[in-house]
């Protein structure tokens, strides 16, 4: 599987967003299978006194349509991250669409990042305590189930159990992952935790810029990484995943089979 984690740093002008993910998509090499891209791509959070209710959108709205039409013109699934509308607070969702631009699966971030000062919860709505993982075809004919999470989930180890219990083979983990002290040291140990400990492959896209960490990555199933951006508004970092090595992995490091604890 041929994958590329593509940060960016996504402003508070809808239109404007939408217009940098076409630039940057267009500009994405041919021949990939899942191009990740950052939580709040559709809108960035914006100070804390900006309304996010008025700004989210459908999920039949112009940021989905746009992801869809670039999900089509690369033949991939495209993951994202945009403010989905509600009768209230939104949620905070990642999209998935698939390489003929259907909506194959949505994933409601569980933890809000109530943390560091901020209160995430005042503004959004938790989605359900659920795994959501998705099917991603690779060109071979092969597929691999891809969990997905978001952010400040990455701090609960129990998600990313959960989401290989239920079938994953890898992560898929977009991000704006607010700079500050300790904040890089955070993103990638945590990371390499969720790689080594759940025995899979790990693809993550941060907002980058002046507010958030940056530092996309992708890693594999050892915790090794294979690729990784710099704080800046436009990396682009790419890898390819062998299922091979994933399987090689789980057979020196059995963890998952010997887990004596927790198991469904």
């Amino acid at each position: 599987m041929r994958v590329a984690a593509v940060q960016v740093a996504s402003t508070i002008d809808s239109t404007a967003n939408r217009d940098l993910v076409e630039a940057r998509l267009a500009a994405l090499p041919a021949g990939l299978d899942l191009v990740v891209l950052p939580e709040a791509t559709m809108h960035d959070f914006g100070p804390v006194d900006h309304d996010l209710a008025a700004v989210a959108e459908p999920l039949d709205g112009p940021f989905v349509a746009t992801l869809a039409a670039q999900a089509r013109r690369l033949g991939a699934t495209v993951v994202a991250g945009m403010f989905e509308q509600t009768d209230d607070l939104p949620y905070n969702t990642l999209v998935a669409l698939g390489a003929d631009g259907d909506l194959r699966a949505t994933y409601r971030k569980i933890h809000l990042y109530d943390s560091f000062g901020y209160t995430e919860s005042s503004r959004l709505r938790g989605g359900d305590v659920e795994p959501v993982v998705v099917d991603v075809p690779s060109a071979d004919g092969s597929s691999t189930s891809v969990g997905l999470m978001t952010c400040y989930d990455l701090r609960f180890p129990e998600l990313g159990r959960a989401l290989v219990d239920a079938g994953a083979e890898l992560l898929a983990v977009p991000a704006a992952w607010v700079a500050g002290e300790h904040k890089l040291h955070h993103w990638r140990t945590l990371l390499t935790a969720r790689a080594v400990e759940d025995v899979v492959p790990v693809v993550a896209a941060a907002q980058g810029g002046e507010r958030y960490t940056g530092h996309s990555l992708v890693l594999d199933a050892w915790g090794t990484t294979l690729a990784e951006g710099d704080a800046g508004e436009d990396a682009v970092v790419t890898a390819e995943i062998d299922p091979a090595d994933v399987a090689r992995a789980r057979e020196v490091n059995p963890s998952l089979a010997n887990r004596r604890m927790g198991q469904r």
